[in-house]
């Protein structure tokens, strides 16, 4: 019961949870205080990420049935019962407001905002090309600004449009590898996800192609604008690029090469190439900023 219940709350995912130390981490803010407030911050995202996870699930188990990889999760195989999931659901959610306004009201604005982004996002909004992808990098957004205006930081533009195209790069490269598994297995995309019904692997190409360079271009003016030379007393950060390059090329070719792209933190976690791609970006990120 109790791995059921962890794999329908799907801690992995707090990975992406992470953002939410991009505010103090560029603004040097990393008093003790500071560092523990986003600490509570991580915790009330992963709380409520795991409660939109559950809710997602209770709406999508009939399709999830019909899914070659989904129909094996904890409600579609009938491991765990609705009325189970609807109790954690509501215990999660709770826990999480709790959480933030333990820190600050923006942070439990910044909470409730998320939460009611995928209530629309898992009701309708998931099924409109294009927008369900902006959606769930304004997930990622609200992380950004939880960690930042919610603990006192004002947020960099360069930070907010940075996170903005990176997550719809891996936004729209989790649409692709849906379209693949699809391709590959021959189900009914109406009967799995039928907004892919509105995609093709030429147009989520071309997205994918400008959603990466927009990141590597926004990155790298950030690196060697006056702003941040100013702020970080320092103009090396530039040499930090070329980790954020590998990394996307990397993960560009785990999509088409790997089959992977369906899970970015899974993916992150089992590919040794994107580890040390990751540690060495932040190693040399807190040298440069230290």
């Amino acid at each position: 019961m109790m791995r059921h219940v962890i794999q329908l709350m799907r801690p992995h995912q707090y990975l992406k949870n992470g953002f939410v130390f991009l505010g103090p981490l560029f603004a040097h803010q990393w008093s003790l205080i500071t560092l523990g407030q986003a600490l509570l911050v991580f915790i009330a995202f992963s709380c409520m990420a795991s409660a939109v996870y559950v809710l997602n699930d209770l709406l999508d188990v009939a399709a999830d049935r019909e899914h070659p990889v989904k129909r094996h999760r904890p409600l579609p195989s009938s491991a765990i019962s609705p009325n189970f999931a609807k109790r954690l659901l509501t215990g999660l959610a709770l826990l999480s407001l709790g959480v933030s306004l333990l820190v600050s009201p923006n942070v439990a604005l910044c909470v409730a905002a998320y939460l009611v982004l995928n209530v629309f996002y898992s009701w309708r909004l998931k099924h409109v090309v294009i927008l369900d992808v902006f959606l769930i990098s304004g997930g990622f957004m609200l992380r950004i600004l939880a960690g930042t205006a919610g603990l006192g930081i004002e947020p960099s533009a360069w930070l907010l449009l940075c996170g903005l195209m990176v997550t719809l790069f891996l936004g729209f490269a989790k649409r692709r590898a849906e379209l693949l598994v699809l391709e590959n297995t021959h189900a009914d995309r109406n009967l799995t996800r039928r907004v892919l019904d509105d995609y093709s692997p030429a147009m989520l190409e071309q997205f994918i192609a400008v959603t990466a360079a927009c990141t590597i271009l926004t990155y790298g003016l950030y690196t060697v604008s006056a702003q941040a030379v100013a702020v970080h007393g320092s103009d090396n950060l530039i040499y930090t690029l070329p980790f954020v390059l590998y990394g996307i090329f990397r993960y560009v070719f785990l999509l088409h090469r790997r089959a992977k792209g369906n899970d970015t933190a899974r993916d992150l976690m089992q590919d040794p190439h994107l580890l040390i791609t990751l540690g060495a970006w932040l190693a040399s990120t807190l040298w440069v900023l230290t």
